[in-house]
């Protein structure tokens, strides 16, 4: 809300995670705290609060690809189903339609911002009103925020998806920017698990320059001994890592699990920028594990900060974490975080 500028008051904050309430607290102290699950606020309470918005993040793992898909058979569900059941509603998209709510759904990624990481989220804003939206394209999801253009008509015109194709974007690969591939001229030498399309997509996302670098959000020269992955993680994971340096403009969506876990939780950072990494993977499934374990800690590979991935997310500097609050416990809630500027620049497109 204070990302977006625009003039509100927050009546309520809701969640039922003890650590994330602690961390809530400590960053919006003065703001009302219900520690409590949604499914147990009847709607009396809901009208005490006398609000005109809601702004709610039910829990993803119901529905993503790495979860058990058990959609609303997943006791997570809960909450977002008790919401559309009070209101009252059945079908989520048919009942704001019965209420004669005007809305829009989106996919986006903070890429559209130019912010590099890739963090695909499923958003819908709705408002109570008799007119469409302006921006409002029914029965399509948007994947790009709108550009909407007013003119002393009032006309509108609303763009669709106008992500450049990769023909359009100024090309200037750096063969080591990606750290996956080496390429020369037709030629490409593949290191890691992955597919040659896979490598070519991360070879024009380092080359957008509409993207920032990850150096725009890195820690300064702290201490990083703790975040170096360790040896084991190096030599079983090898060949998965997604691996960035400083001047990429990428990095892959950080999960709960990162820190934790290796594989599909978040891109490891190479500090280390001198090293060419095609001379460390080469050849490396052919040497022993203590040569293996030498040649890969060339990279100095280590995870992202707590504070660095909170700057990827659009948190503001003065936000901070209770000092008892644990690297793992970091991780887990940004995990299950949204990126600020996506979603304050949603409610501004909302009320704008």
């Amino acid at each position: 809300m204070k990302d977006s500028c625009v003039s509100a008051e927050v009546v309520a904050a809701i969640d039922v995670n003890t650590i994330a309430n602690e961390v809530y607290k400590h960053n919006f102290p003065h703001t009302q705290l219900w520690a409590k699950t949604i499914e147990g606020i009847t709607l009396q309470e809901f009208n005490q609060l006398s609000f005109n918005m809601i702004l709610m993040s039910p829990p993803c793992q119901p529905f993503t690809r790495i979860g058990l898909q058990g959609d609303v058979t997943d006791p997570r569900t809960k909450s977002f189903l008790y919401i559309l059941h009070i209101l009252p509603r059945d079908i989520f998209v048919q009942t704001l339609e019965n209420c004669g709510f005007k809305y829009q759904e989106f996919l986006l990624s903070p890429t559209s911002l130019g912010i590099p990481n890739s963090r695909l989220r499923y958003f819908l804003i709705a408002k109570l009103q008799s007119e469409l939206l302006s921006f409002q394209v029914p029965g399509q999801v948007l994947v790009e925020f709108p550009t909407v253009e007013s003119a002393d008509s009032q006309r509108h015109t609303v763009t669709i998806d106008v992500r450049k194709n990769s023909e359009e974007r100024k090309m200037e690969p750096n063969p080591h920017c990606d750290g996956n591939t080496q390429c020369s001229g037709k030629e490409t030498f593949l290191f890691k698990l992955e597919t040659a399309e896979e490598m070519q997509r991360k070879l024009q996302q380092d080359s957008d320059l509409s993207v920032q670098m990850l150096k725009d959000f890195l820690e300064g020269d702290n201490d990083m001994s703790q975040y170096f992955l360790p040896p084991k993680a190096l030599l079983r994971y090898a060949l998965l890592l997604d691996i960035v340096q400083p001047t990429c403009r990428r990095s892959t969506c950080f999960t709960k699990g990162y820190g934790s876990y290796v594989e599909g939780t978040g891109s490891v950072l190479q500090t280390a920028e001198d090293v060419q990494i095609e001379n460390v993977y080469m050849s490396l499934e052919t040497l022993s594990e203590e040569e293996k374990l030498m040649k890969l800690s060339m990279l100095k590979l280590r995870y992202f900060t707590p504070r660095e991935i909170a700057n990827l997310h659009g948190f503001p500097p003065e936000f901070g974490f209770p000092e008892k609050i644990t690297v793992k416990q970091c991780y887990r809630l940004l995990g299950n975080s949204l990126n600020v500027h996506v979603v304050s620049k949603l409610i501004k497109t909302l009320l704008g």
